[in-house]
């Protein structure tokens, strides 16, 4: 039986490639200070999100932990990811950071994790998350940011096809052909920023809006309704209570294909926020250390 949220609605999940299931909203806590992480994820476990999305480089997994393991919420009931950072990439600094995550979050096991960014030697950290994998360490294993090209390649050259793909992913940068890509290859599509991070004045938008105001919901609901029409996996994240809630409240309504197609006349397709394929981003992201 699917889980039922505080809104009564079952929790909609997406199959991956290995049979496991993935809620199709979660929350996550990219650029939320870790002094304020474990409340925050505390109130969204209380909300009734049960899948949590971190990273090493967010810096806030221990808060994470902490909030997890004073939820009182059952394992198994949660859906835990986290990311490995560029500077740990290859076989043993993989697995060295991935025991360091672990330890922070004060869990036994993963339920996804990614390697974060297509630069390095991932493919010495996809060796090593093979591994932990088939040790039952981790349940699933994917990357984020990996353009078609790159991805393909790693496809074919190892064992294990990445799960997941988590990509920009937002009605200004809707990635339908790589979507169409991911599924071709067995690959779960997850969007980051799906708000856009308020840019193109998004919650403003009169396409949005006006659909909001035919359903009685807002503008940030319609995006994410539009998103999980589409199975695509979100993890939108707020501060506020109020807001998660709301962000929750998404099952209870559906887009028509009227809906749906007015929605697809917003893409610009292409990146809000940098070019993976560009030097200059590949070495200011290379170059980004981590605190210890």
């Amino acid at each position: 039986m699917p889980e039922k949220s505080h809104n009564k609605l079952p929790m909609k999940k997406v199959k991956l490639n290995n049979g496991i299931e993935m809620p199709i909203l979660g929350f996550g806590v990219y650029q939320v200070e870790p002094s304020e992480t474990e409340k925050v994820v505390s109130e969204a476990l209380q909300v009734g999100y049960r899948s949590i999305d971190t990273a090493a480089a967010y810096e806030n997994e221990e808060a994470v932990g902490k909030a997890i393991q004073n939820s009182g919420i059952a394992r198994d009931k949660l859906f835990i990811t986290t990311k490995l950072w560029v500077q740990d990439t290859g076989y043993e600094k993989t697995k060295k950071a991935f025991e360091k995550s672990l330890k922070k979050l004060r869990l036994d096991y993963l339920d996804l994790y990614l390697i974060h960014q297509p630069f390095g030697d991932y493919y010495g950290s996809w060796r090593a998350m093979e591994e932990l994998y088939k040790d039952g360490r981790i349940k699933a294993i994917g990357v984020s940011n990996f353009h078609p090209d790159r991805l393909i390649d790693l496809i074919l050259h190892n064992e294990v096809v990445p799960a997941v793909n988590q990509i920009e992913t937002h009605p200004f940068n809707q990635q339908i052909t790589t979507q169409r890509f991911l599924k071709e290859n067995g690959v779960q599509i997850e969007s980051w920023g799906p708000f856009a991070e308020g840019k193109n004045d998004i919650f403003n938008n009169q396409i949005l809006k006006t659909i909001a105001k035919k359903y009685n919901k807002t503008t940030a609901q319609v995006i994410l309704r539009w998103l999980t029409q589409r199975d695509v996996v979100i993890i939108p994240k707020s501060v506020n209570k109020n807001r998660m809630e709301e962000n929750f409240s998404i099952f209870d309504f559906e887009l028509t294909k009227e809906d749906m197609h007015e929605i697809q006349k917003l893409d610009e397709e292409r990146s809000l926020f940098l070019d993976h394929r560009d030097p200059e981003t590949v070495k200011w992201l290379s170059e980004r250390k981590l605190s210890d």
